[in-house]
Parts: C-alpha cells; structure tokens; sequence
C-alpha cells in the first residue's frame, strides 16, 4: 500500500509515513527520533536469549536517533501492579530530556516493526502531555533510507511530563470492570489467551469478564502498517463502538493495548488504557476471570 492508501502523503497524526518522515529529516523542523525496539520477552517460558534492544539499536539506526529501553524508560519493575507498570513520572522525565524531548519539538517514535514498543512511547508521551507525537508507520521496515551505527547524544530536552495531560485516559482494574460492564473493554491480546486456551506469561487464562476479543494485530497489514483509517473504524464498529461509547483496552501488560489505542485513535475513536492489564487483574485471586469465545 502506498500513502495515498492511507489517507495522503502525511497520513496525519498520530502516524508518520516513512517518506513525509525523511522529508522532516533534511529540512528545519528536524523532529526527535526515539527507537523503542523491543520484543515481549519469552525467554523464561521458552529458554530463548531475551531481545537485545539496544544491540539491535547499535546495529543500525534511523540517523539521528536515540534509543530508549521500554523497560528501564517506559515502565517501571514488574510488581502487584503487573509486569510494565506505568514508570515513575520523574523517572520518564528525566528518560525523556536525556534523550532530548523538548515540549516545543516534534517527536517521532519507531521500532522494529511490530509498532508495540513505539506505540508505548507515544501513549505515554501523549498522556503526559506532549503536543506532537508520531509513529513510524510500519517501524524500521518502511523506511528505505540510509541507517547509522553512531550513538546519538542529543543535547538535553525540557519536557515534564504531566500526568493525565493529553487526551488519552487511563484505568485502574475497578474503571476496566465498569467500562467492560457499561461500555466496552477491548482485550488486545491473541484470541487464544483471551479464550483462555493458552497462556504464556501469566498464571491464569482467560479475560475480564465482559471483555471483547480484538487482538491488535488485525489493525495492520502484512508489512505492519496500520490498515487505513476507514477500515479500522469499520473493524472497530462491528466490535461494538458506537458514537459516544466508552471505549478501554487491555492486553498482557500494556503494551500491546497501546498499539490498539493507536489504532483506535487513527480510527477517530478516544480510548483509555487499562496500564495494569491481565497482569495485574491475575495478581489478584479475588477478581473474576472468564474462558471460552463470549465475553461473559
């Protein structure tokens, strides 16, 4: 698919496409570019080596680009708040002016084409109230461009990161029960983990009760860019979003629920992240969990 597939040659927020982006890159309004690769980790289930970010970062990367660990950045230990609780605000903060974030300038996120790691980041961003942030569409795939092996030092940002600032929403697990009793909770993971079928990470199968199945890799196309925003909204609506719904959404760990919130927000619907997500439901025994295809 070309651009004009996807709505024109700049998409419009909060995606970037990789040609409008190295337009940005040789002009003046030169954006910050942060490289979120990052790859949910099996290795404890599966005996693999644990995804090497970093390493992949040093590899080869956009020019000009800094990286940023999801989980030292972005997230803050695994705990009773689940396993990428949301980080500490003067940790992110200070992640962020490291790597040069400054509120007056744009931000551009990426990773390596799954769009997980890199949604993180511009939900977060967002939430805390950056006023420009973009995804690559399509990560590192999409672009055609020259890649650097230099480790980028920008000068340092002045972005403070405001909680609840920007439009996104945020759930604990009581406003995910109401939303998925009232409204509509979207569980972003495979179908087999929302059925309960299977489960490789945490300790219990299954969903929250009145959750509905939209696992996030339907958003996008076989080279992982988003669908176009036409079609995402008539995936979401068969889902159930209705003009006025409240709409939340939940994965593993909240992660891949910022991809479909970024979905959604290509789609033109508002939605808010449950940040805990099944790890953090499971953690506790006396919260009802549901199996099988239904929601409830």
């Amino acid at each position: 698919m070309d651009d004009i597939l996807h709505g024109g040659p700049d998409i419009g927020r909060p995606l970037i496409s990789a040609r409008r982006l190295a337009r940005l890159l040789d002009g003046p309004g030169r954006p910050v570019l942060l490289d979120v690769r990052w790859q949910l980790s099996l290795a404890a289930a599966t005996g693999a080596p644990p995804f090497d970010g970093r390493a992949e970062y040093e590899a080869g990367h956009l020019p000009g680009a800094v990286f940023v660990d999801l989980d030292r950045d972005l997230a803050a230990p695994p705990g009773a708040g689940g396993r990428h609780p949301l980080p500490d605000m003067a940790t992110f903060g200070t992640a962020m002016r490291r790597a040069g974030v400054s509120a007056g300038r744009p931000v551009v996120v990426y990773d390596g084409g799954l769009g997980w790691g890199a949604a993180r980041a511009w939900w977060l961003l967002e939430w805390t109230g950056h006023p420009d942030v973009r995804v690559l569409d399509g990560g590192l795939g999409a672009w055609d461009g020259p890649l650097s092996t230099d480790v980028t030092v920008p000068d340092e940002g002045d972005f403070v990161p405001v909680p609840g600032a920007g439009g996104s929403g945020l759930l604990d697990a009581e406003g995910a029960a109401r939303i998925a009793g009232s409204g509509l909770l979207l569980d972003a993971r495979a179908g087999e983990r929302y059925r309960g079928e299977v489960e490789p990470i945490d300790p219990v199968g299954g969903h929250i009760p009145g959750a509905v199945s939209a696992p996030t890799t339907e958003n996008v196309a076989a080279d992982g860019r988003f669908l176009p925003s036409r079609e995402l909204a008539e995936r979401f609506k068969a889902l159930g979003v209705t003009p006025g719904s409240r709409v939340g959404v939940y994965c593993g760990s909240g992660v891949s629920a910022a991809h479909e919130i970024l979905a959604l927000a290509v789609a033109g619907v508002p939605a808010a992240l449950y940040a805990g997500s099944w790890s953090e439901w499971t953690a506790d025994p006396g919260r009802p969990v549901a199996t099988g295809p239904d929601p409830r």
